[in-house]
């Protein structure tokens, strides 16, 4: 099998994954399985910022979310712990899951366990690819979900999510992020949250 052939089945395989989800979000007239579109959106925003993207990091973009509704929030407890359990399953989750799909497509061991590593995040801030899949994540969340997201907190808490998004991306991710168009108020408050 030729490596775009095998990359392609598995970006298949995980959009066939990502269809099931029965949560559904309106994008551009329709509606779409609210983590297939998630992926899709992964997949362009790394296209756009990172053009020439490893295959094994294209994989871990758009597996970013694949299957989450099956792992729900609610199955932990609500508070800083248990958020932190949870996301640390998921991550874990959606790398097995994915390993498991790359094994089909004829990819070795050690570039399942690769993607894993880039899912788990780990040495972000010191290796390139987690670096550049943690802005790719942060740059999807300013540009489709963050107007949202203002209108269902307190800016206390806006506040503070923002900065610790700009925490987290590196100084292209950030040069990216001030492209993305806002509408005024959540520009407004983007320049509260860096000012302080």
């Amino acid at each position: 099998m030729t490596q775009d052939s095998r990359l392609q089945q598995v970006l298949d395989a995980i959009d066939a994954e990502n269809r099931q989800d029965p949560h559904q979000e309106q994008a551009d007239g329709q509606s779409w399985p609210k983590e297939y579109l998630y992926s899709l959106r992964m997949s362009e925003q790394l296209a756009r910022f990172a053009p020439n993207a490893s295959e094994l990091l294209q994989i871990a973009a758009r597996a970013q979310h694949i299957r989450r509704w099956t792992v729900p929030r609610t199955d932990y407890p609500m508070d800083r712990a248990g958020y932190k359990h949870w996301r640390t399953d998921l991550a874990k989750y959606h790398g097995e899951l994915t390993a498991k799909l790359m094994e089909n497509a004829g990819y070795n061991e050690m570039e399942q366990e690769r993607v894993k590593a880039l899912l788990l995040k780990k040495q972000l801030k010191r290796d390139d690819e987690v670096q550049t899949l943690e802005d790719v994540i942060c740059l999807v969340f300013i540009h489709y979900y963050l107007e949202d997201f203002a209108t269902k907190h307190e800016e206390e808490k806006l506040l503070d999510i923002i900065r610790k998004t700009w925490g987290k991306m590196s100084e292209a991710g950030h040069a990216a992020a001030l492209q993305v168009p806002l509408s005024p108020p959540v520009q407004s408050l983007v320049g509260k949250a860096l000012a302080a």
